[in-house]
């Protein structure tokens, strides 16, 4: 889709919502919610261990995204060159990241993985780690970041379209990876597609909490889940033989 839209993105010389959040960009629009394109979850990176699923790009990573795509396409970049440096610079981007990359290192993925601390993940080990939302487009609901809730994704026609059009294609290219998923709402998701066979509970690790600093429950939930969590992992790189990961 970006090949669709990269003449439009060269053009913007501003990155208000009013820039991006409009009818060049809209998707779908359906009562209070507007899906809109973003250049944010254009790769597959196939050889990654590790699998961390967001619920939709929010303003902040839909943000960086058009803004790294532009300087890009202004630069005469390959778009395949494009796209990649959009997923870099643009998931999970700030409180967020810290939040998330503390949290796995105190479940010890850093150790599994044979790599000092998991901002790494962020930096020169990518070839380790994808990243995705369940809907790879920014969603709004009275132009506010959609949470997963009102209307939940399972319960509504147009987001449930999205996430079996684009996120169970991706976890059928990524059969084997560990599975993160950043809160109850993508963890729904994920025991629902357990369920249906689509993937395995061994390889997700339900409970983990979504690391956004507007989750004022986050330290307590980790605090609660962290016991199993760990097991969790460590049962899943006993299976798979930690050799694997070496590198």
């Amino acid at each position: 889709m970006f090949n669709k839209y990269a003449m439009e993105i060269k053009k913007l010389k501003s990155f208000n919502k009013n820039d991006i959040l409009n009818e060049k960009f809209l998707l779908e629009s359906k009562d209070k919610m507007k899906i809109y394109y973003a250049p944010h979850n254009e790769i597959i990176n196939k050889k990654a261990k590790i699998f961390i699923v967001g619920i939709t790009p929010g303003w902040t990573q839909t943000d960086i995204a058009y803004k790294t795509a532009n300087k890009g396409l202004i630069n005469n970049l390959e778009y395949e060159k494009i796209k990649m440096e959009c997923k870099k610079n643009s998931r999970f981007a700030g409180s967020m990241r810290k939040n998330l990359v503390e949290m796995l290192d105190e479940l010890k993925l850093n150790k599994k993985l044979y790599i000092n601390s998991c901002v790494e993940l962020f930096e020169n080990r990518d070839d380790l780690l994808h990243t995705t939302s369940i809907i790879p487009y920014p969603v709004f609901i009275d132009n506010k970041n959609y949470t997963g809730s009102n209307p939940k994704i399972l319960d509504d026609e147009l987001l449930y379209s999205y996430t079996k059009e684009y996120f169970y294609k991706e976890v059928e290219e990524m059969k084997d990876t560990l599975i993160i998923p950043l809160g109850k709402s993508v963890g729904e998701v994920l025991k629902f597609m357990i369920e249906e066979n689509l993937i395995k509970k061994e390889q997700c690790l339900l409970g983990f909490p979504h690391p956004s600093g507007a989750n004022g429950h986050r330290k307590r939930q980790f605090a609660e889940n962290k016991e199993q969590l760990l097991e969790k992992i460590d049962k899943y790189f006993n299976s798979k033989g930690s050799d694997k990961f070496e590198h």
